[in-house]
């Protein structure tokens, strides 16, 4: 594998480095900060992906592009910065012949009442699923110059993952004592991906021949199961009671007064108030088809909050 750019390390972005540092590759972290701690062997650039000319700096060598950023969650910053960030990548790429695999989300497709498949339409509304559909557009747009490809996956989990609905709200609250926080019914399907899954795809990308590029692939989740369960698979592992708070989608708007973020989640009600399901059967068909089981990656997510992983 040529030279690798990995640019964010949030909980993706770190995992991805961990695989490819671990089999011996050449890897970059590219971010305005350096991480506290890199793998043995990974370098640093500091860069700003808002930046062009910054962007180029980094790549000096660099055959592959992971874009992995993970910005603030306020819907007028997403709809000002994705496409500049989208549009500096893609020169980057092009400029020196670079393949980009791109760390994305399911928002562009917006309310659905199925399974979410790479086909779907782009949706215009609400402000954060603009966002990433005018990204999306912006590198499909560049196909023939650039070789991308799109990873996309619902909420994620993981080992020391917070920023997550299943994360410090709800796994790190069981880990204390308190109640999982969880939005609307714990009882709606909702698909999750593994972290460690996730960044096993992106590898798997990295790896793959062109043909697998210029186009959306979904990361495969475990077999849906309801939060509820997940849940109390947690409290187990973890020795605790189960209790849920569930927050009704009517509070969102008004906790958002004096919680910013719980205004940012309004918008995204699509999500909560029916089954978010995805359709990962074009990855599985070509890449792998065995996600991490529930019953081993909760336990281990739950853990870690606790101080036992």
């Amino acid at each position: 594998m040529s030279k690798v750019l990995v640019i964010g390390y949030g909980p993706v972005g770190a995992a991805t480095v961990s695989l490819l540092a671990a089999r011996g590759e050449q890897v970059v972290v590219g971010q305005r900060q350096r991480p506290a701690m890199l793998p043995e062997g990974v370098s640093f650039a500091a860069c700003d992906a808002r930046d062009l000319a910054s962007l180029r700096a980094a790549t000096e060598a660099v055959g592959q592009i992971v874009l992995a950023i993970g910005l603030p969650y306020r819907g007028p910053l997403w709809r000002d910065l994705w496409p500049q960030i989208m549009a500096n990548v893609i020169e980057t790429a092009a400029g020196i012949g670079a393949r980009v695999v791109f760390v994305d989300n399911l928002y562009m497709y917006g309310p659905q009442n199925r399974p979410l498949v790479e086909t779907m339409p782009l949706s215009d509304l609400p402000v954060k699923p603009a966002a990433r559909a005018a990204a999306t557009r912006i590198w499909r747009a560049a196909i023939g110059r650039v070789r991308f490809a799109a990873l996309r996956g619902p909420d994620f989990y993981g080992p020391g993952v917070a920023q997550s609905l299943v994360g410090a709200t709800s796994l790190g609250a069981l880990a204390r004592g308190k109640a999982a926080l969880w939005i609307n019914d714990p009882d709606m399907l909702h698909d999750i991906a593994y972290v460690p899954d996730y960044a096993r795809a992106v590898v798997n990308l990295l790896d793959a021949p062109d043909d697998a590029f210029g186009q959306a692939w979904h990361v495969p989740c475990a077999p849906t199961r309801r939060p509820r369960e997940l849940l109390d698979i947690a409290a187990r592992a973890l020795g605790v009671r189960l209790r849920i708070r569930a927050m009704p989608l009517w509070a969102l708007r008004p906790l958002g007064l004096f919680a910013p973020e719980m205004r940012e989640l309004a918008e995204m009600r699509f999500q909560w108030d029916r089954p978010y399901l995805v359709d990962a059967s074009k990855f599985k068909a070509r890449f792998w088809s065995d996600p991490t089981p529930f019953d081993i990656g909760i336990p281990l997510a739950a853990r870690s909050f606790a101080g036992q992983a």
